[in-house]
């Protein structure tokens, strides 16, 4: 099952990140495109939502340096720009990979794209492994533990339903029962044309 694969990447992506743990690392993709083009995407996208996961906990330190928090915030910009392009890439990698398909006659459309499931997963991935480490925290009240424990009970629940249903999502496109139809992005603020304030200051 690919969601196999991918949940097992994520996992490595976080378990690597949290050795150093910190958001200034070098990143080192241990996949290459030509041995294992998917694995490279998701390995990348996963490390991109890490270090954003950790840069939205940085932002929110009610005593930050508001200069600090600036160049910060356009960390987090750029970072939303990586993940997006990533997520274009792996649906570009799934309509290569489908595109001998014919879709049946009655064929539908889902209400999102394969890689946008993948997101999904990805960014739960990291909240499984947060979750955990607050129902493990030693210094932390019992309370606190089994609360985080329910939650994390819900996180890996819903793992598995979204793990399933991006499977089925992949076999109904095999088959011809599903089709991909992707929508670039669009975003309007970061160009100079879309957005007024950029466009007034040219």
């Amino acid at each position: 099952m690919f969601t196999t694969k991918a949940n097992t990447i994520f996992q490595e992506v976080i378990n690597t990140y949290h050795v150093i743990n910190t958001v200034d690392q070098e990143f080192s993709n241990p996949y290459s495109k030509e041995d294992d083009l998917l694995a490279h995407l998701l390995y990348r996208k996963c490390w991109i939502d890490t270090v954003q996961w950790h840069y939205e906990d940085i932002i929110r330190d009610p005593q930050i340096d508001p200069v600090a928090a600036l160049t910060l915030k356009r960390k987090i910009d750029a970072s939303n720009q990586d993940r997006t392009d990533m997520v274009e890439y792996i649906d570009s990698y799934f309509l290569e990979e489908y595109k001998a398909v014919t879709p049946k006659a009655d064929a539908t459309i889902n209400t999102e794209s394969p890689a946008w499931g993948v997101d999904r997963l990805s960014i739960l991935a990291l909240k499984v492994y947060h979750m955990e480490e607050e129902a493990t925290r030693e210094d932390a009240s019992e309370a606190h533990r089994k609360a985080c424990q329910t939650k994390l009970d819900i996180l890996l629940e819903q793992r598995v339903d979204l793990s399933t249903a991006i499977d089925t999502l992949l076999n109904d496109i095999a088959s011809g029962d599903k089709y991909m139809k992707v929508y670039k992005q669009m975003k309007m603020y970061n160009d100079d044309e879309l957005n007024p304030v950029l466009r007034s200051q040219k």
